[in-house]
């Protein structure tokens, strides 16, 4: 019998490979994906996609507003960094990208949801390498936020220890294509752009991702390198 996992879905790169990765390791996947406050809902239609496709056991959009608080271009009215090249991008500091404690507050109600349906694992995304500079994706503070889980919870204290995994955490952004496509999945249902356009086509308005941010130049230098086409439609492409 498979064993049920949480698996944070943001219909991303990132998520859906990590989503195919527990689904090969045998887990029965359960999603959870955000609407947060975050700019635009395409990223949700692309987690619903996704959850489809990989025909999860149930998949919970949760609500939070984090606009409440703000802070981040992707949760106030901040405008989003754009770049002409990954080459621009730079390490110094954190961006304003960042949403503050996103993951601590993500984590939170997938181990609130472990315990409901008796999981003792959470898949999670984040990467230490290609990513763009946010403290809640670094290897010691999943390892510090395990440690909190098994202090915090009724399973932790009944012995059910819970793992928080975090397969991509060491890979490129390249490595984490390949992988992707050697599990089969198919990243044109996926998003990853904070500040998508719209274009006319015959079928109406479609969304185009903006090439010019850190997250859409960190993708598509992560598929140059893996010697493939990125699938998705680019604004500047």
């Amino acid at each position: 019998m498979t064993k049920p996992a949480i698996v944070l879905l943001s219909g991303g790169l990132d998520s859906t490979t990590v989503l195919a990765i527990a689904q090969a390791q045998g887990f029965r996947p359960y999603a959870l994906s955000f609407r947060y406050g975050q700019r635009h809902s395409i990223e949700l239609d692309a987690a619903r996609r996704v959850a489809t496709s990989y025909d999860v056991v149930r998949h919970v959009v949760a609500d939070i507003d984090l606009r409440a608080f703000g802070g981040s271009a992707l949760t106030a009215d901040i405008d989003v960094p754009k770049h002409s090249s990954a080459a621009d991008l730079s390490d110094d500091g954190i961006p304003v990208t960042y949403v503050p404690a996103r993951n601590t507050i993500f984590l939170s109600f997938a181990l609130a949801y472990a315990e409901t349906v008796e999981a003792s694992d959470i898949f999670i995304g984040v990467n230490a390498l290609d990513y763009s500079g946010y403290p809640d994706c670094r290897p010691e503070y999943i390892a510090a936020y395990e440690n909190l889980a098994n202090l915090a919870t009724r399973a932790g204290v009944e012995g059910a220890r819970t793992t928080i995994h975090t397969p991509l955490i060491s890979m490129s952004k390249a490595d984490i294509i390949k992988a992707g496509l050697d599990l089969g999945v198919d990243y044109s249902i996926t998003w990853s752009c904070y500040d998508p356009a719209a274009e006319s086509t015959a079928c109406g308005e479609m969304p185009v991702a903006c090439g010019e941010c850190d997250s859409c130049l960190l993708r598509l230098k992560g598929f140059s390198e893996a010697g493939t086409n990125d699938p998705l439609p680019y604004r500047t492409r």
